[in-house]
């Protein structure tokens, strides 16, 4: 398709806990202002896999190609505390929005 819209973002991921943890892999899932969902999946964020210590915190932005000026994001990151148990950080809906449609 054509994708003519390119949103930055910029995500902190925190270590609320009182274990470490570290990410470990990512699930996004986009939507265009069509309704049209796409899923991506990959490993940690940006080329990292940051751990975590307790009170500790991982910030980065990234790009997200769209073919509608608006659309949204929501995710999870897939964690894994260091006795190999596994949890999912939730990343809640927000919204992309060219600067046009701000007014």
């Amino acid at each position: 398709g054509n994708l003519s819209y390119l949103f930055a973002y910029t995500v902190r991921i925190a270590n609320e806990g009182d274990t470490p943890a570290q990410l470990i892999s990512r699930h996004w899932i986009i939507q265009d202002a069509h309704g049209r969902t796409e899923h991506v999946r990959g490993p940690g964020v940006v080329g990292a896999q940051p751990r975590l210590e307790p009170g500790q915190s991982h910030e980065y932005t990234s790009f997200c190609p769209l073919g509608t000026p608006s659309g949204s994001m929501r995710g999870t990151y897939q964690m894994v505390r260091d006795d190999g148990s596994e949890f999912d950080a939730v990343v809640g809906v927000f919204s992309l929005m060219a600067p046009q449609l701000l007014n």
